[in-house]
This record gives C-alpha cells, sequence and structure tokens, in this order.
C-alpha cells in the first residue's frame, strides 16, 4: 500500500505490480491513466478481463488458448499435421507465426523443467504430446524450447521420452 495514494488508487496500483514487465514507473502511469478515463472505458476494460478469464481455456490438443476445445490453429484444416513445433508458452506461438515460415502444429508445454521454480517434469504438459504421437500421424518433432539450461534439460527430457 503506498500511503500517499487514496486507498483504491492505491489497491490498483499494487495490482498492477503483479504484471509482467510492469515496473515502479509504470503501474503508476497505468493507475493515472484509467483514473482519466470514463466510466464507460474503464468497465470496457474490466469486462475484457473477466471475459477472458471466464472464456479462456487450454486447447484439449496442443495446450494453447482457446475459446472452446480447439485453438483455431488445431482446427485449420490447412495446417500440416505430420508436424508439431513443441513451445514452452502459448505466447511463443505468436513470435512464430509472425515468421509466416512455419505451416505446422503446436504443443505448448506451460513451462520448463525448473527446480529453483518448483517445475518438476510432471508440472508440464507432456501428456497429450505422447497421445498425439501414438496414432503416427506426427512425422516430425521440432523442440523450441529457449537455449536456457531450464529449456536445454527440458528438451533433453522430452528426447528421451
Amino acid at each position: 500500500m503506498n500511503p500517499d495514494l487514496a486507498e483504491p488508487m492505491s489497491q490498483l496500483v499494487d495490482e498492477l505490480k503483479r504484471l509482467p514487465g510492469v515496473g515502479p514507473k509504470s503501474e503508476q502511469r497505468i493507475a493515472f491513466h484509467l483514473l482519466g478515463v470514463n466510466r464507460e472505458e474503464a468497465q470496457r476494460l474490466a469486462d475484457a478481463v473477466t471475459q477472458m478469464r471466464e472464456k479462456i481455456q487450454l486447447c484439449i490438443q496442443c495446450n494453447n488458448i482457446a475459446e472452446g476445445d480447439l485453438c483455431p490453429i488445431c482446427r485449420d484444416p490447412t495446417r500440416d499435421r505430420t508436424t508439431v513445433c513443441v513451445l514452452e508458452q502459448p505466447n511463443n506461438i505468436m513470435v512464430v507465426e509472425r515468421t509466416r515460415q512455419y505451416s505446422g502444429l503446436y504443443h505448448v508445454l506451460h513451462g520448463v523443467i525448473s527446480p529453483l521454480r518448483n517445475m518438476a517434469p510432471e508440472d508440464l504438459k507432456v501428456k497429450n504430446l505422447l497421445e498425439r504421437l501414438k496414432d503416427g500421424e506426427v512425422e516430425e518433432i521440432i523442440l523450441a524450447t529457449s537455449p536456457t539450461t531450464e529449456g536445454q534439460a527440458t528438451a533433453a527430457y522430452l528426447i528421451r521420452l
């Protein structure tokens, strides 16, 4: 809590502190910006956050974010179903998609093996990847984990599987 701010403003700043990449100056700048918008604009932002939390789930096939059982990529019949690119987080998909060089499917682990962050191999979303491999349609897996120690350990784990 910031004693220099009114309680509701201090609460908002404290919540904004939890967002990744938002530093002390940004959190206050965002809070004061939101204070200056009209009620309807503030309500649209609040509604968008609420709707996102209520409607977004994980794709049952690849663990990407989805509205419904399958994400748009898994639903797309034009995607190459013989190739799967394994990524750490859903936001990594956007990076690959921006290249417009990859037309296969994805699998999102939702993390990497990291003892310091209490992420063990069993915490990764691997089960449905192994299920996908059983039908024999997948011919190539691209392991696109980060070049960190944790990313490399995760790739090595997946190779052993």
